[in-house]
């Protein structure tokens, strides 16, 4: 049995969706030091897994990391993650990332996902805005890495650069596109 979705249903469950997750942020909201822990072990398990990731951190001009983002699906999915945005090293701005979808999907996974700013303007651009979105305020270059977990150095030219790795869980895809950041105040 097929069922089609109209407009006003699709409207609904969307709505529902980020009516029940509205509970989510409080109850997963960290503080300032576990998010700046996570972040850590986050960057210490990147630069460990990718040869040449320190050296591509090292030439960013802003570095945000979210780890930990869970992402849960049965038809209706989300995500929801905090991290923190740094320069040279230092947390200068938290942030959180929020996503839905409608769509065949089935699963839950964890996450970790790094956005690496190249370009001092993007990344100026990306400060200043309260709710930025990947796809639309910024396209993001999703990172491959070789067999050998190395990266590949033809996309350093790309504003802003983002990795996903450290999947645990049963659900396919690695997606930013869509994804919502939010600066929070810690």
């Amino acid at each position: 049995m097929k069922i089609k979705l109209t407009g006003k249903m699709t409207l609904a469950i969307f709505m529902l969706v980020i009516i029940v997750s509205l509970p989510l942020h409080t109850a997963f909201a960290a503080t300032a030091k576990e998010i700046n822990v996570s972040v850590d072990v986050a960057l210490d398990r990147f630069m460990k897994e990718v040869k040449g990731a320190n050296e591509f951190l090292k030439a960013a001009k802003g570095v945000l990391v979210i780890p930990n983002v869970i992402q849960a699906g049965l038809i209706i999915g989300g995500e929801y993650g905090e991290g923190a945005l740094r320069i040279g090293g230092q947390t200068v701005d938290y942030y959180n990332v929020t996503a839905a979808s409608l769509g065949y999907q089935i699963g839950a996974q964890r996450k970790d996902v790094i956005l690496v700013f190249m370009d001092e303007a993007v990344l100026k651009t990306f400060r200043n805005s309260d709710n930025w979105q990947a796809g639309v305020d910024g396209t993001v270059t999703i990172m491959e890495y070789g067999a050998e977990g190395s990266i590949d150095t033809t996309k350093f030219k790309q504003p802003i650069v983002g990795f996903v790795f450290g999947q645990k869980g049963l659900m396919a895809g690695a997606m930013i596109e869509g994804s919502k950041f939010t600066k929070l105040k810690k």
